[in-house]
């Protein structure tokens, strides 16, 4: 070898190294190894392993076989054990979807009522759990941020005064309606937005059929499970074991085809009007626009969310 060569070879393998990358072709060659020895500047690393986070924030009243709400109001209810155990089933079976995918590293976010209802033993063990409330505005997406590749909504309902739904309702009994920017929300829509805030795409979302269309119709055509439909105020729908293997299957295919799916981005400012039926003291900033009826305005998100919260 010449020395000229010599010389391109120990500058091909400090560029190689400053951008962590390899040079495959030449690497493990006698030349490129005598460019490193007599390079005492360069050091040879391993790439970076891949990462790919997903975060699961999971409610109740849209996993298979609920129907009314005791069932999902608590341990007072007798039928409250058998429910909890299926959303750690459903929690699980979309957590497993997702490392079927090739996750790194997935967060479920337990998402109803007190935030206590999945017991840590039931969970698939390569998830963590994230439960208990949370003082801050992002309630059902805490701990979202722009390390995350997708986002998962499991058990969700459609919004209050949904037609055709099982358990409709924003958030409270309370909550009439609530909109942003003239656009009406249910609890997937505000937490899409806050997902879209570090530009993280929700990609699969699962409960009644209501709520996969609603959820569809804000945020495009994502995958998504419908476990259960509405007949009368009753409902009819997959069992258990059932729901879980398609929310799997579904997961699956929304990590995998995540490039697909666009953040939910609304740009601020942002300006909400709640509505409901009984009112609550106002949040500082907030103005009465009529009987029930509130609205707030800042180039905040979280702000606007935490002005619905302490109102709803």
């Amino acid at each position: 070898m010449t020395l000229t060569s010599l010389s391109k070879l120990k500058h091909l393998a400090r560029l190689a190294v400053l951008a962590g990358t390899t040079v495959t072709a030449s690497l493990g060659s006698g030349a490129f190894n005598t460019a490193i020895a007599q390079s005492p500047s360069v050091t040879l690393r391993p790439p970076a392993a891949r990462t790919l986070k997903v975060f699961i924030s999971i409610d109740m009243e849209g996993l298979a076989g609920v129907v009314t709400n005791g069932p999902v109001s608590g341990v007072n209810n007798p039928d409250y054990p058998h429910f909890r155990a299926i959303m750690a089933a459903e929690a699980s079976a979309a957590v497993d979807g997702a490392y079927r995918a090739g996750a790194t590293d997935v967060v479920v976010r337990d998402s109803h009522g007190s935030k206590e209802n999945i017991l840590p033993g039931d969970l698939d063990p390569r998830a963590r759990l994230l439960r208990g409330q949370s003082v801050g505005p992002k309630n059902m997406m805490e701990g979202i941020d722009s390390t995350y590749s997708a986002v998962v909504f499991v058990g969700y309902h459609a919004k209050a005064g949904t037609p055709n739904a099982i358990l409709e309702h924003t958030s409270t009994g309370n909550v009439v309606d609530f909109s942003i920017k003239g656009v009406s929300l249910p609890e997937g829509g505000y937490n899409a937005m806050v997902a879209g805030l570090y530009n993280v795409p929700v990609v699969f979302v699962a409960g009644d059929r209501a709520v996969v269309e609603q959820i569809r119709g804000l945020v495009g055509p994502i995958e998504g499970v419908a476990v259960k439909d509405e007949i009368g105020d009753a409902s009819i729908g997959l069992s258990p074991k059932r729901a879980q293997e398609a929310i799997r299957t579904g997961v699956e295919a929304a990590v995998r085809n995540r490039a697909k799916y666009k953040p939910y981005r609304v740009n601020g400012p942002y300006t909400m009007v709640l509505k409901v039926k009984q009112e609550r003291p106002l949040f500082p900033g907030a103005q009465r626009a009529g009987v029930g009826e509130v609205t707030f305005s800042s180039p905040d998100l979280l702000e606007v969310l935490k002005a619905f919260n302490a109102m709803k």
